[in-house]
């Protein structure tokens, strides 16, 4: 199974124009990766990889990942949205 969303967190009067890309996969040895992509919006921003043991952990570090997005608000006062997502099997 493959994973990904995408979110955005935009606000024009705090100047504000977030992204964050949680990506999940196995690649050609069956390793799972966990790739994390964040940054300005118009930017290249950063981008972390995780490797995780299996399916299950890939699957708790994303809802982790996800998790800490939900609480933008009140961090910095600009919720994120879902911009796009998907989700496939292998």
């Amino acid at each position: 199974m493959c994973f990904s969303i995408e979110l955005a967190a935009i606000d024009a009067a705090r100047n504000c124009r977030r992204r964050y890309r949680v990506e999940a996969s196995q690649d050609l040895f069956g390793v799972w990766l966990v790739s994390i992509r964040f940054g300005r919006l118009g930017t290249p921003g950063r981008t972390i990889t995780h490797i995780a043991a299996d399916e299950h952990q890939a699957r708790r570090l994303v809802t982790a990942c996800l998790r800490v997005r939900g609480t933008a608000p009140r961090r910095f006062g600009v919720a994120y949205l879902e911009r796009t997502r998907s989700v496939s099997s292998s």
